[in-house]
């Protein structure tokens, strides 16, 4: 089966989604300045549910009646949300912007060798192999020799992050079933819903009420992550699916790393160190070749 071509639009949306994507961490990194993370994750999850249902009722989108979607939203919130967005953020207080949107472009891999492993329809070919291999050589390189010396609060924060990605491909995984039918928005509504289920009490037994004194960077940054990281990117997400299908959309896992990289470096003026770099060379290598579409035989039929 090849990969439908890209448009126009879905490359300028591509490059919408990438921008928003990327940003979310320079976007963390600001929201931590006066908030904990369990509060920058409450409000980014608690805000773009909100959004996302109010397009839902605007849209008149149908809302399944099943209870058993309330079990599988809760699911979905913890595996594709609570858990990586807390990782995510928790990690960033270690790491920088960049590595950090490094080595959650790991994502793709780690969706590919367990999707391999829950179905029988998704085994690994030699191409999908052999990507999966480089793209675990680019993070091991992007982690670097020296979180192999010992176990510091930076290495810490590095592994948090891969967590994530690894989070991020078992929701992948379980969605494919358990969310199936429904109109994405819904979807998506519903799953930042069941995270918010999760990390509002979070929040509140360790965090507490937040005291929202905060300074305008950290507000700019929450805002952000709940309005544009969470609800516009959805809705970005799922009509780049329309248009152009899921391998083309994978596309962006390339993309954001660069505008992650150039917002940390401009914003904080942060500065990568070689391994960094060129592990997302060799990440980015893998994730192409994991991407590639099948070749076509003479006869024109696909492999």
């Amino acid at each position: 089966m090849t990969q439908t071509r890209i448009s126009p639009l879905a490359w300028v949306l591509l490059g919408a989604l990438a921008l928003i994507w990327g940003t979310s961490f320079l976007s963390n990194r600001a929201a931590l300045g006066g908030a904990g993370v369990l509060t920058v994750v409450s409000l980014r999850v608690l805000g773009g549910a909100a959004l996302l249902w109010l397009w839902v009722v605007a849209r008149r989108l149908p809302v399944p009646r099943d209870p058993r979607y309330l079990l599988r939203f809760l699911i979905m919130g913890a595996l594709n949300n609570a858990i990586p967005f807390s990782l995510i953020v928790w990690g960033q207080k270690h790491i920088d912007s960049g590595l950090a949107s490094i080595l959650n472009a790991s994502t793709a891999v780690f969706a590919v060798v367990i999707a391999a492993a829950v179905f029988a329809d998704e085994r690994l070919t030699l191409n999908k192999a052999l990507g999966v291999a480089i793209g675990f050589a680019g993070v091991v390189i992007a982690i670097g020799p020296d979180a192999l010396a010992g176990f510091t609060p930076t290495s810490a924060g590095q592994l948090a992050v891969v967590g994530a990605s690894i989070a991020y491909g078992f929701a992948g995984a379980y969605a494919r079933r358990a969310i199936r039918g429904l109109s994405p928005e819904v979807a998506a509504a519903g799953m930042l819903t069941g995270a918010t289920v999760w990390m509002l009490p979070a929040m509140l037994l360790v965090e507490g009420v937040p005291s929202f004194d905060w300074a305008a960077p950290v507000w700019a940054g929450i805002v952000w992550l709940a309005f544009g990281c969470s609800a516009l990117a959805y809705l970005i997400y799922y009509r780049i699916l329309a248009l152009a299908g899921a391998g083309n959309l994978s596309l962006v896992t390339l993309l954001i790393p660069p505008v992650a990289i150039l917002a940390g470096a401009t914003v904080y003026g942060e500065r990568l160190g070689w391994n960094a770099l060129a592990g997302f060379a060799v990440l980015a290598a893998g994730l192409m070749l994991l991407n590639r579409a099948p070749a076509k035989p003479r006869d024109g039929k696909t492999a």
